[in-house]
C-alpha cells in the first residue's frame, strides 16, 4: 500500500516552468532585455515602442484597397 502512496504523490508533484535563459534582446536597441522592462531593457526603449505605434509606423500589410462604395464616402448628414 505504501507503494501504491509514493507513486500517486510523485505524479501529483508541481513542476515549476522553466525561465528563459538571459531574457533576450531589447526589440528597440538590441542590449540585453530588463526583467522590469521585458522585452525591452529600459523605459526609454520601451516608451520609444510606444510611441512608434502611436504614430502609427508599425503597421499590418493588407491586400484591401479602398473602398468603391459611394456611401461610404458621402455625409449622410446625420450629426
Amino acid at each position: 500500500m505504501a507503494k501504491d502512496k509514493k507513486s500517486k504523490d510523485e505524479s501529483a508533484r508541481v513542476v515549476p516552468l522553466r525561465q528563459k535563459q538571459g531574457g533576450g534582446k531589447c526589440s528597440v536597441c538590441g542590449k540585453p532585455a530588463s526583467e522590469s522592462y521585458r522585452p525591452f531593457c529600459s523605459r526609454r526603449c520601451a516608451d520609444l515602442d510606444l510611441g512608434r505605434w502611436l504614430k502609427e509606423d508599425y503597421r499590418i500589410p493588407t491586400a484591401e484597397g479602398p473602398s468603391e462604395d459611394p456611401a461610404d464616402d458621402e455625409d449622410d448628414g446625420r450629426s
